[in-house]
């Protein structure tokens, strides 16, 4: 195997004088240089040819592979490998043709500024992605560390911990870390009214008022938090179909029949970058959902219009699906054919025609079959009885 020929190089506001000596020498022998303007400015001491990030950015692979052959330094902020391009990069180019020097990244500096233990925090970026999706991590006593999009995004995620009764949190802006322009910015997200840099990193530690959302990342979240026309799948069976559907790190499910989006956004929360298509064939529901997702931090939710099965052909495979409506014998068929080795299915039913649909599949194809029923105390009178919800039949079985 010949040397690696590409170098992914981690630079700090330091510049050159931040790298370790061999970065260093792998900067100033470069032959082509990448990166961004910032990234130029820094090292601008080094005489090499000169390319910028291409727009559109996956067009930077391409880019960068027409340069093999010649000594390619990447230059990218802090750990390459850390919410940064040296990640696409190794997707897409042999892992032997490269070599990534990391620098400090902007969650350590951070944390060493806030004196926060990394291993007590959550590390985000909303980095050219939705700011929402920092919702799912605002939790009593939480620490976040979070990579910016804009000069505005503090203020909107100081709102997000106002309305959700965490007004209090103490929030701290660090602007251009390890630089002689160094800045800090500190205050509370309900009186927060700094104007800081568009290049910047957020540190949040979340204090609880009394009155304070709890939205856990464990599936259960209360009904009234979803806006719906009454037809959801409840807390407690949402509880139980996310048990069984088992969210993973990256998984994708395919929520067919996806009402207000309840599973599916559970599903997004409880495992870090989890995926969800969800279809629905009605207008109505489907904007609820999405209202939904955002709201409660799943702003990546895809929703599609249609009924399965005609409405599954060419998506990508699931790890996971969830039959909540539309169950049909040839909607399972075309789940069950789609979902991966492994990939988990669980359908719900509460009318008897839909039941008895499930106990035939069950008798084919096996797996678990049963039958959830919650009451709730409620008043009767002077006193207090059970309110019995309509009992619901499950079906879960895992592909193997």
């Amino acid at each position: 195997m010949s040397d690696p020929w590409l170098h992914v190089v981690g630079i700090g506001e330091d510049g050159l004088d931040g790298l370790a000596p061999a970065a260093r020498a792998i900067v100033e022998s470069a032959e082509v240089i990448v990166g961004g303007d910032r990234h130029h400015h820094l090292s601008d001491a080094v005489t090499a040819e000169r390319v910028a990030w291409p727009s559109p950015f996956d067009a930077m692979i391409e880019t960068i592979r027409g340069f093999r052959g010649r000594r390619v330094a990447v230059l990218a902020t802090g750990d390459p490998l850390w919410f940064s391009v040296g990640a696409r990069i190794g997707r897409a180019i042999p892992p032997g043709e490269i070599t990534y020097h990391p620098q400090l990244s902007a969650f350590q500096l951070a944390a060493a500024r806030m004196g926060w233990s990394m291993a007590d925090v959550e590390t985000l970026t909303v980095h050219g992605r939705p700011v929402e999706q920092m919702i799912a991590f605002i939790q009593p006593d939480a620490r976040l560390l979070i990579l910016t999009t804009g000069a505005d995004t503090p203020a909107r995620i100081a709102r997000f911990l106002a309305t959700r009764g965490y007004g209090r949190s103490p929030m701290t802006v660090l602007a251009a870390m390890g630089g002689a322009d160094e800045r800090r910015f500190d205050g509370t997200a309900e009186a927060w009214d700094h104007d800081v840099p568009p290049f910047n990193t957020l540190a949040v530690e979340c204090v609880a008022a009394p009155d304070a959302a709890l939205q856990p990342r464990v599936p259960g979240l209360a009904d009234d938090l979803f806006r719906h026309d009454g037809t959801m799948t409840k807390r407690e069976v949402r509880a139980a179909t996310l048990a069984k559907l088992m969210p993973m790190r990256g998984a994708l499910l395919w929520d067919v029949g996806s009402g207000s989006g309840s599973v599916g956004i559970e599903w997004m929360r409880a495992a870090r970058y989890a995926r969800c298509i969800g279809i629905e064939p009605r207008a109505d529901r489907r904007a609820m959902a999405a209202e939904n997702a955002l709201a409660l931090g799943a702003p990546q939710l895809q929703l599609i219009e249609g009924e399965a099965p005609a409405a599954l052909s060419g998506l990508p495979a699931p790890d996971a699906v969830f039959l909540g409506g539309g169950l049909s014998e040839a909607a399972f068929d075309a789940c069950w054919a789609a979902l991966k080795p492994l990939g988990r299915l669980v359908a719900n039913a509460v009318t008897l025609e839909s039941e008895a649909r499930l106990s035939d599949l069950h008798a084919r194809h096996g797996g678990d079959l049963v039958r959830l029923e919650v009451g709730r105390a409620e008043a009767v009178g002077r006193f207090r009885g059970w309110r019995p919800s309509m009992p619901v039949t499950q079906w879960s079985l895992v592909k193997r």
